[in-house]
């Protein structure tokens, strides 16, 4: 029977994404032998789990505990502000089916696993806070967040696991500058870039907490905004107020978030030793089956050795080494003329552009870089200017050493139009866009991106520097080191021609190389069809989608919009009718 939560009980609520997130970081990739599945993260996470029940012991240990996790990126601060968390960057494609196995690992180590429809993990996270807190009991938060430290005091504390530290009241204050019943006042005027929640543009997180601390809190100083001296600062609380007061609402965590259990459901339990092995043996954690086997007094579970790949026979071809490749500039139209021989006699080259920015449809070409064998690369410079500085004076005067633009790319555009010869690129699709819209349509083409996505799938990132370093052990110089970052970051045109050269023919280098190691992977993987069929013709025609747009006719989504509500309404009023009362379905 379960322990019924009440005073003298001690409630732990583990941050699950903070887990896992450090868990994957912390680690090197990792996959599982008998299948390539991506298993670092939930190694990670499993270990850290352990270690965790291990410690649970002496007068501090919890009497309940759960691992809360977040359910989707789409919860109801996302209807109060439409760009919350927009900026947010993508789930590494490696650790995205790695998710599902933090949650089989948690309760494999028999402790429950929570998360909510619609709502974060920190909201599960302050409604148990608040029941336990009212039923008498003590709750500690092992996470670090910040946006959780509202709700510590009062039998509330958090532990920053990381660094074994306890974040108390004072812990709080030393944070914000305020206690934490106005920790969302100030959250609410400095705003969150991380979760891009807007806040009071110019106020941060020391100008808030004075604000605060003199006015006592966000609704008193938003209503006595003109008193403030400051002109720009009480502009900014007057014109701002309702971005302000939609902040707070973002920030401020639930309480009363719909729970479907209740805290007696999250007793502290001992491990399943069947089921525990069975999880660690499934994905063939040797290691940590084995200790954890020894320390639950039970025989380890035999994990077999995966058998020899076919793909392993493909032995990489001979390079040469990449430090000692010679790159050269063309710099005029003779040299082009016997890049573009060897091309042809050749059959294939390897093709990248170097460009004003990320954006395909905006971005200007400014150089194109062919590679023929690896080692023998090329860039051709076009619009580099001489001046590369950003200062208001800075000349627009091309650099010396360039071919004509319209010259270079008239001289060009046969070759990679030719269907005799294979163009190869990295992510081909931002090329085809840059070229087609100067009126060359590159075609035929292979993409090792996409060869990548084909054989390895979710097992890792698909962009050049992550294969460079995998596969050919080899890391390519950073674009930070030629174009800066935040305010003092240049375009590619600025970047002095003898550093461009450098770069951008590796670049050309290091996507042929991964091509000539990709390509008979493809066969013995027998992904041949899959990336020939699927992946590679959508490269044209999603190029050919985002250049002319989609049209949509919206008569005919209102009229499927109000046939679906109908549709709705009727199943809810059967629904109803079948349970003999109404209900939110």
């Amino acid at each position: 029977m379960a322990q019924k939560f009440g005073k003298g009980c001690h409630l732990h609520l583990i941050d699950g994404s903070a887990f896992i997130f450090r868990a994957y970081h912390a680690l090197p990739p990792l996959t599982r032998k008998s299948d390539g599945l991506p298993i670092g993260a939930v190694s990670g996470f499993c270990n850290m789990l352990h270690r965790y029940v291990e410690g649970n012991v002496g007068p501090n240990a919890p009497t309940h505990v759960a691992v809360i996790f977040d359910k989707g990126s789409h919860t109801f601060r996302n209807e109060i502000y439409d760009q919350y968390k927009a900026n947010r960057e993508a789930m590494p494609e490696d650790l995205r089916p790695q998710i599902p196995l933090t949650r089989d690992a948690t309760l494999a180590f028999n402790i429950a696993c929570k998360e909510l429809e619609g709502f974060e993990a920190d909201d599960i996270i302050a409604t148990l806070s608040c029941q336990a807190r009212d039923a008498g009991g003590r709750v500690t938060i092992i996470s670090s967040d910040k946006d959780l430290m509202q709700l510590v005091g009062a039998g509330v504390e958090m532990l920053d696991a990381m660094k074994n530290r306890v974040i108390d009241v004072d812990g709080v204050h030393e944070k914000f500058g305020v206690g934490p019943e106005r920790v969302v006042d100030v959250q609410a005027l400095a705003g969150d870039s991380v979760d891009n929640v807007p806040g009071a543009p110019g106020i941060g997180i020391k100008t808030a907490s004075l604000l605060i601390n003199e006015y006592g809190s966000l609704e008193e100083l938003l209503d006595r905004a003109e008193e403030i001296k400051q002109p720009k600062r009480r502009e900014t609380l007057i014109d701002k107020r309702d971005q302000i007061e939609m902040s707070k609402r973002l920030v401020q965590l639930d309480c009363d978030t719909p729970l479907d259990f209740s805290l007696d459901d999250l007793e502290v339990l001992d491990p399943d030793p069947e089921k525990l092995m069975r999880f660690l043996a499934e994905m063939e954690f040797r290691t940590l089956t084995k200790r954890i086997a020894e320390q639950l007094g039970v025989e380890p579970p035999v994990i077999a050795d995966a058998p020899t790949q076919a793909a392993a026979s493909v032995a990489a071809p001979e390079m040469p080494s990449l430090t000692e490749s010679q790159y050269s500039m063309v710099s005029d139209l003779e040299t082009l003329d016997t890049w573009i021989a060897k091309a042809y006699a050749r059959g294939w080259v390897a093709v990248d552009t170097e460009t004003t920015g990320l954006d395909e449809m905006k971005a200007d070409l400014v150089g194109i870089c062919l590679a023929i064998e690896p080692g023998e690369a090329c860039y051709i410079p076009l619009l580099h200017k001489a001046d590369g500085g950003e200062d208001l004076f800075a000349s627009d005067e091309l650099a010396t050493g360039q071919i004509a633009f319209d010259d270079a790319l008239a001289r060009i555009k046969p070759l990679l139009e030719d269907p005799s010869v294979v163009k190869i690129g990295q992510n081909m699709k931002y090329d085809a866009k840059i070229f087609a819209r100067l009126g060359v349509h590159i075609a035929p083409i292979d993409d090792t991106m996409l060869m990548s996505y084909a054989l390895h799938g979710g097992e890792h990132n698909h962009g050049m520097d992550s294969l460079a370093q995998r596969y050919l052990n080899h890391s390519p110089i950073p674009i930070k080191d030629l174009i800066g970052t935040g305010k003092n970051q240049i375009t590619f045109d600025k970047v002095p021609l003898e550093d461009a050269v450098k770069y951008a023919a590796e670049d050309a280098d290091v996507t042929l190389r991964l091509w000539m190691l990709f390509k008979p992977q493809l066969h013995e993987r027998a992904v041949t069809r899959v990336y020939e069929t699927l992946e590679r013709p959508m490269v044209s025609v999603l190029s050919r989608m985002e250049m002319d747009g989609i049209k949509v006719d919206r008569d005919v989504l209102s009229r499927m919009s109000n046939a679906f509500a109908q549709k709705m309404a009727g199943l809810e009023a059967e629904i109803h009718e079948l349970a003999g009362e109404n209900f939110n379905v």
